[in-house]
């Protein structure tokens, strides 16, 4: 049997640390001044966004089973971790920070 309910939108809130993270990586790659790198920034950004449908599609974290992250972007080199946690009982999503795939794992300090 099917369900003819529709899925639960949640909202997607970006906290001012993932904001700055997002300003920063559209300066390092140079997204002003190459169609290359605004249309990759554009899927992260939409992928991002993505999250208000789905955001257990993507695995929890090594470092701490509540968060969890997207993975974006080809490898070896140009993949980054979007880390986020769902706030289940407010339908909330909130983005806590933007990182290079390779950098050592996050701490709780690198959050704020």
């Amino acid at each position: 049997m099917t369900s003819s309910n529709p899925p639960v939108a949640y909202l997607v809130n970006i906290t001012d640390r993932a904001e700055r993270d997002l300003a920063l990586l559209y300066e390092e790659i140079e997204a002003g001044g190459s169609n290359a790198a605004r249309r990759w920034y554009q899927g992260l950004k939409q992928a991002i966004l993505g999250l208000e449908e789905a955001p257990y599609i993507w695995p929890a974290t090594h470092e701490a089973r509540l968060l969890r992250h997207i993975l974006y972007g080809r490898r070896p080199h140009s993949v980054y971790r979007v880390i986020y946690r769902v706030l289940e009982k407010r339908k909330t999503v909130e983005v806590l920070h933007v990182r290079h795939g390779s950098r050592r794992q996050f701490k709780a300090s690198d959050l704020k």
